[in-house]
C-alpha cells in the first residue's frame, strides 16, 4: 500500500485547500472560519454524518464503510489552530492576518484528514466507521481536552485513536514513531518574590528582589542537575522576570517569575512540583524575602500504546519505505495525550523536509508531505478495520 494514487491526483485541490488556511489563520478556540470550511468540505464530500461545535469549536464527521460488521471504530485527529506569530515567509499564500500565523504546520494536518476522508467517503473499502477529528486550541488552549470533556470517544464509541504532526529535518515522506513516551508533560508556574523595595543607593534599607529572584533561578537549576536521576528527561526553565518599576534607580517591591518544566515521567513531575516551590519560599527567607508559587498542570505525557505504535508503523511503511521505529522522544508537549488518555493509540510524525522549525516565523508546510500523510491516514482505517 504504497502512496495512493488518488492522492497524486487530488494534490493541487489540497494545495489550495492547505494554502486557504495558511492565509487566514486563526487562534485558540476562535476558529470559525477554519471550522466552518472544515464541516462544509465534509459534507460535499458524503461524510455519513458531520457534527460540529464539539469541545467548543471541533468538528467531527462519521464515514461509514461498505459493512458495520464488526462494529469497529476508529478515531483520527487533526488540529486546527494557528499560532499568534508575524510571517516572514514572503510566500504568495503568506498569512493575511498581523500577528497571527500557521507556524506549527496545523493547515497541513487538517489538509491531510481532509483529503483522507474524501477518500475514504468514495471508495469506503473498510468494515466500520471512520471518525475524523478536527480540534481546535492545540497550542496551549488544551482542546483536545475539551473534545473529550464534551463526551466524543463515548458518543461515537470510538475505540483506538491515532494522530500525526509535520517534523522540519526529517524528509519528506519519512516517518518516526516511539512505543511509550514520546512528547512531554508541560506545566507552568509563577513566582511572585515581594521584598522591600526603595531607592538604588541604598541597598542596605532595602530587601532587593531582584537579587533574591536571580538566586531562585539559578537554584532552580539544580532540580535537574542534583535532584533527578540524569538518565530521567526534565526541564525547568524560567522564561520571564518582570518587576513592578522600569527605572534605572528603583529596587522593586514585588519580582514576578514565570516558567515551564517539562518531563516524562510522573514521580518526576511530583517531584519539580514539590522542589520549585521548596526552593523559591527557602531561598527567599534565607535572603529575607518571601516567594509564593503557583504551580499548573498542562498537557500530560504523550503516551504511544505499544501494540498501536506497531501498527501506525506498518501503515507507515506501507506508504513510503521509511519509517524510524525509535525515535528520540521529545520534549515538547501535545495535547492529543488527553485522547490518548481516554483511548488507546498512537502519534507519529510526518517529515517536512529542510524547513525552518515549527514555531518560527519562516517556516511553512512543505504541500509535497500531503499524499504521504493522508495515505497514512486512510490506510489505518483499511488496515485497522479491513473490509469484509
Amino acid at each position: 500500500m504504497p502512496v495512493k494514487n488518488r492522492f497524486a491526483e487530488m494534490l493541487p485541490e489540497l494545495t489550495a485547500i492547505r494554502r486557504d488556511f495558511h492565509e487566514h489563520p486563526e487562534l485558540l478556540f476562535d476558529v470559525q472560519r477554519t471550522a466552518r470550511k472544515v464541516a462544509d468540505l465534509l459534507r460535499d464530500y458524503g461524510c455519513d454524518e458531520v457534527v460540529e461545535g464539539i469541545g467548543r469549536t471541533g468538528v467531527v464527521g462519521v464515514i461509514h464503510g461498505k459493512t458495520d460488521s464488526a462494529g469497529r471504530v476508529i478515531g483520527l485527529r487533526a488540529d486546527m489552530d494557528a499560532l499568534p506569530i508575524t510571517e516572514i515567509t514572503g510566500a504568495d499564500h503568506a498569512s493575511k492576518t498581523p500577528g497571527k500565523m500557521h507556524a506549527c504546520g496545523h493547515d497541513g494536518h487538517t489538509t491531510m484528514l481532509l483529503g483522507a476522508a474524501k477518500y475514504l467517503c468514495e471508495t469506503r473499502n473498510f468494515d466500520g466507521k471512520a471518525v475524523v477529528i478536527f480540534q481546535p486550541a492545540e497550542e496551549g488552549g488544551g482542546g483536545g481536552r475539551e473534545m473529550c470533556a464534551d463526551g466524543m470517544m463515548e458518543r461515537w464509541n470510538i475505540q483506538e485513536v491515532y494522530g500525526m504532526h509535520n517534523m522540519p529535518g526529517i524528509p519528506v515522506g519519512t516517518f518516526a514513531i516511539r512505543p511509550g513516551a514520546i512528547m512531554a508533560a508541560a506545566d507552568q508556574f509563577d513566582i511572585t518574590v515581594t521584598g522591600k523595595g526603595g531607592h538604588a543607593a541604598k541597598p542596605h534599607d532595602c530587601i532587593d528582589t531582584t537579587l533574591v529572584s536571580a538566586h531562585i533561578i539559578v537554584a532552580l537549576q539544580t532540580i535537574a542537575s542534583r535532584g533527578v536521576d540524569p538518565l530521567k528527561q526534565v526541564v525547568v526553565s524560567v522564561c520571564a522576570v518582570q518587576t513592578d518599576s522600569t527605572a534605572h534607580n528603583v529596587i522593586p517591591q514585588v519580582v514576578k517569575l514565570r516558567g515551564t518544566v517539562r518531563t516524562m515521567d510522573p514521580a518526576v513531575q511530583d517531584f519539580v512540583e514539590r522542589r520549585i516551590s521548596e526552593i523559591a519560599a527557602g531561598t527567599a527567607v534565607a535572603l529575607g524575602a518571601q516567594a509564593a508559587v503557583d504551580y499548573r498542570r498542562g498537557y500530560p505525557v504523550t503516551v504511544n500504546a505499544e501494540v498501536n505504535t506497531g501498527f501506525a508503523a506498518e501503515v507507515a511503511r506501507e506508504v513510503s519505505g521509511q519509517v524510524d521505529t525509535d525515535t528520540a522522544p521529545l520534549m515538547g508537549a501535545e495535547d492529543f495525550s488527553f485522547m490518548l488518555n481516554e483511548r488507546p493509540g498512537a502519534y507519529i510524525f510526518l517529515g517536512n523536509g529542510d524547513t525552518a522549525m515549527v514555531h518560527h516565523p519562516a517556516y511553512d508546510f512543505d504541500d509535497n508531505a500531503i499524499p504521504f500523510g493522508s495515505s497514512w491516514y486512510a490506510g489505518m482505517v483499511e488496515r485497522r478495520m479491513p473490509a469484509a
